[in-house]
């Protein structure tokens, strides 16, 4: 029964994948909100361009691939900043907290919000700025449940609620991620991992910002209220691939892998985006034990729109972590994360995140 649930699960995802896939139209760029679903607080991730959709682990996996939050060893804390396009004042603000249940399930939460700083208002008598200032609240919480069977396979759900706002105008959806990540190779070095990310509800603003005062031909004096056009969430699969190659290996008395000194990590991934174009890329991930890690990614957007307008992370990206011990037998570990993304226009999205592992 368990297997055949298993497999259920799988075939759900591949088949809603493929809706995906056949749905996706660059000429559509642009039609979808909720913009921010696109964004990648998390460092880890973020230096290998979210590439990773077949290893990532943990609370970073609930915002590329829900399946890999049950690789989870006990409990995770991640707070992290992100200087979005440096020089725009744009910060994304990130928390996760997940924890293992039982010993194949986790649940996570993670909360992003996104940061505009002070705008300046500004009306039609004054345009140079009234004096005052506003800052639109945009932010999402997810909720996310993970499922390893055998070490091999594991799938994963997440309900995520998205909420956009002014003083006088709001608008609020949910979405929903999907995922699977399979594990092979005599030494566990081959993975897969697909997911479906951002299938949800249709989203529009409401409020009295959306209201305004008109006099009619009788010189009656009415308040009409406008209704804002609903807008769909940008919608995405991602299909991963990746394959360890392991250096200087130390062997304990039995013959036994006590652990790996250098892995070499390649990675590789398609996306398919029902409202841009479609992305490829590909990346490598060095990792010395589990103190050190360096990686370096390249993505690109294929195929053509009217515009010729690539995605803002079309390029380089790069990152590192420090991970170290705070107690004794080691399962204790902070970890601190770095990465860095080209973007054009602007001068690039710094990532930074602290992580405790207990």
């Amino acid at each position: 029964m368990k297997l055949l649930y298993k497999y259920s699960i799988v075939v759900f995802v591949m088949l809603a994948s493929l809706s995906v896939v056949s749905a996706g139209n660059p000429d559509r760029q642009g039609e979808a909100g909720a913009a921010e679903l696109l964004l990648n607080p998390w460092a880890k991730s973020a230096g290998l361009h979210s590439l990773n959709t077949s290893t990532i682990t943990g609370i970073e996996a609930m915002r590329l691939n829900i399946a890999g939050l049950s690789r989870l060893s006990g409990k995770e804390l991640v707070i992290a900043n992100t200087r979005l396009y440096s020089g725009s004042d744009v910060n994304l603000n990130a928390f996760g907290f997940g924890n293992k249940l039982g010993t194949n399930g986790a649940f996570g939460v993670t909360i992003v919000a996104t940061d505009f700083g002070d705008i300046p208002i500004t009306t039609t008598n004054s345009p140079d700025g009234t004096g005052g200032v506003f800052s639109p609240s945009f932010f999402n919480i997810g909720l996310g449940y993970s499922y390893m069977y055998d070490n091999k396979i594991s799938v994963g759900l997440l309900v995520r609620g998205v909420s956009e706002s002014l003083s006088n105008v709001s608008a609020f959806g949910f979405a929903i991620d999907a995922g699977v990540q399979y594990v092979a190779g005599e030494k566990d070095n081959f993975r897969l991992g697909i997911s479906l990310r951002n299938v949800g509800s249709a989203m529009s603003f409401n409020g009295e910002g959306l209201s305004f005062k008109t006099t009619t031909t009788e010189g009656v004096e009415l308040t009409v209220s406008q209704r804002s056009e609903k807008f769909e969430m940008p919608s995405l699969l991602n299909i991963g691939l990746s394959y360890d190659f392991f250096f200087g290996r130390k062997i304990d008395a039995e013959g036994n892998a006590l652990d790996q000194n250098v892995v070499l990590r390649a990675v590789a991934n398609f996306t398919s985006n029902a409202f841009s174009r479609d992305q490829i890329g590909v990346g490598l991930e060095a990792m010395f034990g589990r103190m050190f890690t360096l990686r370096a990614a390249y993505k690109q957007a294929i195929g053509t729109v009217a515009t010729d307008q690539d995605n803002l992370y079309t390029g380089l990206a790069g990152g590192a972590s420090v991970e170290l011990p705070f107690n004794q037998a080691g399962s204790k570990r902070i970890g601190i994360d770095y990465a860095y993304r080209a973007t054009d226009p602007f001068k690039g999205t710094h990532n930074f995140s602290v992580r405790l592992i207990f």
